[in-house]
């Protein structure tokens, strides 16, 4: 673990050799902003390769203003992050200021209507967004505070700059996956101190939903609760994980003895990486990688 005296920790950085500062203007940068943490990747779209990763935690969040700061303290150290001509930006925000809306009962006007239902939503000082899964009939509105919004638009005014919701990207993600992964009941993303799940009828969304942690024991009665509710048989439920859950955990044990037909997702095979890539385990950082799908 690299370490600072800011007001941040780099937990994984990973460059891959193609990776060429010169370049920049060819790539797309993968940005992945949440309460507490923050992930980024680059992503050469002429090769469909993903040449650098890196997972960075924040530190010291007590307001919305300390947030901010520690964005702020981030990019100005960072070695590229600042660099304005990216071919492509794609920000993805991962919080609980969403609200997913069918396709057919959308109307652009009402997505704070929509966004309240689920949230509290201030306009006064944050922005309203959508994105229109590209693979599925789901809506997705979010919000997100407008300062940072803004600012991260005057960082990037020459390149294509997009924002999603980090639940739209695992939208896209198992969807995406399940085309050459058949007969799978339901999907897990393990985020940090958060457990999305997600399951699908057909090539259709049927459930998604993101559940906070506080104990363990609740990620086994969130998953129990949804094979209830759906009427999944739990004896034949064949579940995929992803995320930050070690394959050896005492964690995934502990998955594993309430349900033996759960195993770890793969890496997408829309990307090519390099040999650096070998020490992220396979299932870490779908949420990233799957930002990619969403235009």
């Amino acid at each position: 673990m690299e370490k600072t005296e800011l007001g941040f920790k780099v937990l994984k950085r990973i460059k891959d050799e193609k990776f060429s500062i010169d370049r920049l203007h060819e790539y797309t940068l993968i940005i992945q902003i949440g309460v507490r943490d923050l992930q980024l990747a680059v992503v050469d779209p002429d090769h469909n390769r993903c040449i650098a990763i890196e997972d960075i935690i924040l530190s010291g969040i007590d307001s919305v203003q300390s947030w901010r700061e520690h964005l702020e303290e981030v990019f100005d150290n960072h070695h590229f992050l600042k660099a304005g001509f990216w071919k492509n930006v794609r920000v993805s925000i991962k919080n609980q200021k969403f609200s997913q809306v069918p396709a057919a009962l959308f109307i652009p006007g009402e997505i704070a209507s929509y966004l309240r239902i689920n949230c509290q939503f201030n306009p006064e000082s944050e922005t309203a967004l959508y994105y229109k899964s590209l693979k599925s009939d789901v809506v997705t509105c979010f919000a997100i505070d407008t300062k940072v919004y803004d600012w991260l638009l005057s960082l990037y005014p020459n390149s294509n700059v997009g924002f999603i919701h980090q639940s739209s990207a695992l939208i896209e993600g198992v969807i995406d996956y399940a085309r050459t992964h058949k007969n799978i009941t339901m999907y897990l993303y393990v985020d940090r101190f958060k457990l999305h799940i997600m399951t699908l009828k057909g090539k259709k969304v049927e459930y998604y939903n993101q559940f906070n942690i506080k104990k363990f024991e609740e990620y086994i009665k969130y998953m129990m609760l949804v094979v209830k509710g759906l009427r999944h048989d739990q004896s034949k439920s064949n579940i995929v994980l992803w995320g930050y859950i070690g394959k050896q955990s005492p964690h995934y044990n502990e998955f594993y003895k309430y349900i033996q037909t759960i195993s770890f997702g793969d890496r997408p095979d829309y990307f090519r990486f390099g040999f650096v890539f070998d020490e992220i385990q396979d299932h870490h950082f779908f949420d990233l990688y799957s930002s990619y799908l969403c235009e």
